[in-house]
């Protein structure tokens, strides 16, 4: 765990607004939507008519933050940074945060940033007193791969419906997937890594494994075949490491430090961002599996856990419906349980209009008008806005790195106005921290010893592997048995026979057949005159 050497500093949000500009002013009117009573993350000061205005702070309330929100932009506009200063203030506020760490620039919240010019120049801008601070912080990686403790799932707790996505699985093919998982979970199958899986797959297509699934639809070939392709082509991938155990427990992401402050969990992603579809469905588990564990709690007076989900276009490229509606659900119901969902992309477009309707607090960073589908997309997101005195469409293309056009729930659940405004400088390091630092950060945890080491104990591939072998010398005893009972019966039938005794083959002999016959029928006579009493005819 990497801290700040600094004491914990308190949010500086619960301080009392400044007094707004008369009520009947645009600027006035805007900033009075602002003036929360209750504690709130300081996001910056307010912009309007070209002017930087800071007595007019632009806040959102820390009982909001589990409604949701959305961080969107053109690349290089701001939004890593964004994120850095929303998971500073509640760190410092007590509340943990998560964040995906795709690029490697997110670990320098872990430690004090420098003061230089240009944050000088801002913090005089926006009116903030502005300190360097590192936050508690710990470092994750998906299942070993690259710095970090290794968050690990099994096969089974990732499920049909994600393990479809990763795989680009068809609708067809899913739901073949689905009832594979269910047999496995019938027949007490462990699936814990991808050739617990691959195993199944294969065994239920084999002579003996076919009948197991006729009264419930049956295992096609062809689809196993694909099936069984797709695993193929996801282990070349280097994702058989992201499966197994032991299994991360999504608890551990919301606890505090030692001072009170909230743990920053940062996945560092670098060595896996050439494979966003399994980085993005991964997080999404992480979600689901938060979703499934915690309790009802209602509305809280801070959120249990912030999850900032970065790159999240990616999540939705290509999805189920299936997977879609898992989503949705997941973001709309998780809200009572005390954790919030920030998703992090370029444009509003490119998440589902059932998941941005979710999605209550809005930091809209510039976008770009240079090719068609750049004013469509614009005009898009202006839609998206209520109604404001700002002209949306060409103020969006206006704006500076660092600023972003803003509107969040207020504490009574209704949409602040839009405002344009300046956004402070973060606190902590603008930068990753250097990798021996990052390195000691991650073995000094106290969750390494638990999580570094993997684990294979007897699941599905073992128990079905034991099987076939115990069928497979079974048929090896019985053709064995079968072979030696055919080959004695050979050798008894081409064993030569013994010499015939003397007596033997005077008996044998064609005279003593003759002689005996003629005896017999003599004899026969005879019997069978005195049987029906002829008597002999006299000489």
């Amino acid at each position: 765990m990497s801290q700040s050497t600094d004491p914990a500093s308190p949010a500086e949000s619960p301080s009392p607004s400044p007094a707004p500009s008369p009520a009947d002013s645009p600027a006035g009117r805007i900033a009075a939507g602002y003036a929360f009573t209750g504690p709130a993350l300081d996001l910056g000061a307010l912009l309007w008519d070209g002017a930087c205005l800071p007595e007019h702070q632009i806040r959102i309330p820390l009982s909001m933050l589990n409604r949701h929100g959305l961080v969107a932009g053109a690349t290089g506009t701001g939004k890593t940074k964004t994120l850095q200063l929303i998971a500073e203030q509640l760190s410092a506020n007590g509340v943990p945060v998560f964040l995906a760490d795709i690029k490697g620039d997110v670990s320098g919240i872990s430690a004090p940033g420098a003061a230089n010019e240009k944050i000088g120049e801002r913090a005089k801008d926006v009116a903030q007193e502005w300190e360097g601070a590192g936050f508690p912080s710990e470092f994750y990686s998906l299942g070993g791969i690259g710095p970090g403790i290794p968050l690990r799932s099994t096969v089974t707790s990732f499920g049909p419906v994600l393990m479809s996505k990763v795989l680009q699985l068809n609708q067809t093919q899913e739901q073949s997937l689905g009832l594979i998982f269910h047999y496995a979970d019938t027949k007490g199958l462990e699936l814990i890594d991808l050739k617990d899986l691959r195993a199944v797959v294969a065994f239920l297509v084999s002579d003996q494994g076919k009948p197991e699934l006729k009264g419930i639809g049956g295992l096609s070939t062809v689809t196993a075949g694909v099936i069984l392709r797709a695993l193929t082509a996801f282990e070349q991938q280097g994702a058989a490491e992201f499966f197994g155990e032991p299994e991360f427990d999504t608890s551990e992401f919301l606890r505090t430090a030692a001072d009170g402050r909230g743990l920053v969990s940062v996945l560092e992603l670098p060595a896996v961002q050439d494979k966003p579809q399994l980085f993005s469905t991964f997080l999404m588990w992480l979600l689901a599996d938060l979703y499934t564990d915690l309790p009802e709690v209602g509305d809280l007076e801070k959120p249990k856990l912030v999850f900032f989900f970065d790159e999240a276009h990616l999540l939705f490229n290509g999805a189920s419906k299936a997977f879609l509606e898992a989503i949705t659900q997941t973001v709309r119901l998780i809200r009572s349980k005390g954790i919030g969902v920030f998703f992090v992309t370029q444009t509003p477009k490119d998440v589902p209009a059932d998941v941005l309707a979710q999605l209550g607090n809005r930091v809209q960073h510039a976008l770009r008008a240079f090719t068609p589908d750049d004013a469509k997309a614009l005009k898009a997101t202006v839609k998206t806005f209520p109604n404001s005195p700002y002209d949306l469409e060409e103020l969006l293309t206006q704006l500076g790195t660092g600023e972003a056009v803003i509107t969040v729930l207020s504490e009574n659940g209704a949409p602040t106005p839009v405002a344009a405004t300046r956004l402070r400088a973060p606190r902590s390091l603008m930068g990753p921290i250097d990798a021996a630092a990052l390195d000691q950060a991650v073995k000094s945890s106290l969750l390494y010893s638990r999580y570094a080491e993997p684990i294979d104990r007897e699941s599905a591939y073992e128990k079905i592997s034991a099987e076939q072998a115990a069928a497979e010398a079974e048929a090896e005893a019985a053709a064995a048995a079968a072979e030696a009972e055919k080959q004695a019966k050979a050798a008894a039938k081409a064993a030569p026979k013994p010499d015939p005794s003397l007596a033997e083959q005077v008996v044998g002999s064609g005279l003593f057949r003759s002689l005996a016959r003629s005896i017999g029928t003599q004899l026969g006579r005879e019997i069978s005159r005195s049987i029906f009493g002829t008597a002999r005819r006299r000489r």
